[in-house]
């Protein structure tokens, strides 16, 4: 099923309505769809906020003249990612958030039905937020010679490296493929996936293509993910998406005792910004990283730097 037909499914009749009224090709690029009761109803099309008109879409923002799903839309909606058994997703739901076959993932907000401080259940959800899972095949070129010691037909060593980007810029989408083309060219990959991002696993099978030889442990938390495939999966390479808390950084400790090569993404505008998280600095200080590939925006050439933060040249272009 292709992008546009998924997001005909899942919406709900009228929001289908107003989105299929889009130029085929903006189905491409869509990244977001956001649903607010009472509210304008965003698309995002290649990282550019629309709000819907009837004179089609509008980055000015019109907001008297936007579409505005009620409370039925949402409603009828979740009705429809659910697929009319709401109950049953329910402690999927209970994360913020399920995943849909195609690795497509539905965030919620609304009001949270709260049980010994976990939540439990959800009322009266209020906002919807569709991320389209767009799988970039080949956008690792380039970077992956940067990363690799290649003898012959197969990456040997994999330097241990993290990706850095702020929110959009492409890290998860850049680490997806990484993984792809390392795995296929024979190394084991043990990928833990704990927010369903990477592999956009649907009832435990990854949706987007992650490589032959991958192991994915989706939904698990990343420190106790990255010990468990230690002990029983034996990969090469264990990656992992937003590292960032002091667990992670203990668990990055297992790794590299095992002599398992890492492969990790981190929030940052730079190498400055991710040194500012306690947890991570004593690694970035150890040198542990051997390198670290700097984003700044979709189709933005990356910066590659060593493990001393030294800028090493890197790909022409990288688009994800």
């Amino acid at each position: 099923m292709d992008t546009k037909e998924r997001i005909r499914t899942i919406l709900g009749a009228e929001p289908a309505r107003w989105v299929m009224q889009l130029p085929s090709e903006d189905f491409k690029y869509i990244s977001e769809l956001r649903l607010r009761a009472d509210k304008p109803m965003f698309v995002r099309i290649s990282g550019q906020d629309y709000v819907l008109t009837s004179q089609g879409k509008s980055v000015a923002l019109a907001l008297q003249h936007a579409y505005r799903p009620n409370a039925a839309d949402i409603a009828e909606t979740i009705e429809r990612i659910s697929q009319y058994s709401f109950y049953a997703f329910e402690t999927e739901l209970s994360s913020g958030y399920i995943t849909l076959p195609g690795g497509h993932r539905v965030g919620i907000a609304g009001q949270a039905v709260i049980e010994k401080g976990t939540v439990r259940a959800w009322r009266h959800i209020s906002s919807i937020n569709f991320r389209v899972a767009h799988a970039v095949k080949g956008c690792a070129d380039g970077v992956l010679e940067q990363i690799t010691e290649v003898r012959g037909q197969r990456s040997d060593k994999i330097h241990h490296t993290m990706i850095i980007s702020p929110p959009g810029a492409g890290k998860t989408t850049l680490l997806r493929d990484i993984i792809r083309q390392i795995s296929d060219s024979g190394l084991t990959v043990g990928l833990v996936d704990e927010r369903s991002e990477v592999a956009g696993c649907f009832q435990g099978i990854p949706q987007n293509d992650v490589g032959l030889r991958t192991d994915v442990l989706d939904g698990c938390p990343k420190a106790e993910g990255m010990v468990m495939l230690l002990r029983a999966m034996a990969p090469d390479v264990i990656a992992v998406d937003e590292l960032g808390g002091e667990a992670d950084a203990k668990a990055v400790e297992a790794v590299l005792t095992a002599g398992v090569r890492l492969l990790c993404t981190a929030h940052g505008n730079n190498l400055d910004d991710v040194m500012k998280n306690p947890a991570l600095s004593g690694l970035i200080n150890r040198r542990i990283f051997e390198r670290y590939i700097v984003l700044t925006a979709p189709g933005k050439p990356p910066q590659i730097l060593d493990g001393e933060g030294k800028a090493i040249g890197g790909p022409p272009c990288y688009q994800p």
